[in-house]
């Protein structure tokens, strides 16, 4: 018995983790996808443990400690393969490049103008022609990088240089 609780409990974290990644990633999130899967199944599963069928604290704790093991061993594989990161987390993408939205990946990740307008407005740019670059993060925030004001070096390398 306990070790079907331990196999359900790791399904479905793992299943969360999952569908937090597949449903894709919003602006303005300050915790990451871990986070909200360790809350809010922690918590169901600390519930479960209380009201459930099987009221038992040894189960909620066996389930609670089978949530931690699985976490660790993510974040462990995360930290030690980039690929596993890439897979995992995604990347960062570009959302506004040199005043041309990137449309494709706009829709892609539900998102609007608007809500990248919102950022740069929180950072004082008002206008595309302000903004270089707009990226969406792999954690749900939006970069925006300012363009540059006529009369500032670029901090980037030259293109001719070498």
């Amino acid at each position: 018995m306990a070790v079907y609780t331990i196999l359900r409990a790791a399904f479905g974290y793992l299943f969360l983790v999952f569908l937090v990644r597949i449903v894709g990633r919003r602006p303005g999130k300050q915790l990451t996808p871990f986070e909200y899967v360790l809350i809010f199944y922690l918590g169901g599963l600390t519930l479960t443990g209380m009201v459930g069928p099987e009221m038992s604290l040894t189960n909620a704790t066996c389930q609670i400690l089978t949530i931690a093991v699985c976490h660790f061993g993510l974040t462990w594989l995360r930290v030690r393969s980039d690929t596993f990161t890439r897979i995992l987390c995604g990347t960062p993408l570009v959302l506004l490049s040199n005043g041309r939205w990137r449309s494709r990946t706009m829709s892609n990740m539900h998102l609007q103008d608007d809500d990248v307008m919102d950022m740069a407005r929180d950072q004082g740019l008002r206008g595309l022609s302000r903004i270089r670059l707009a990226v969406l993060e792999t954690f749900g925030t939006i970069s925006i990088i300012p363009a540059e004001k006529p009369g500032e070096e670029s901090t980037e390398p030259s293109q001719n240089a070498g």
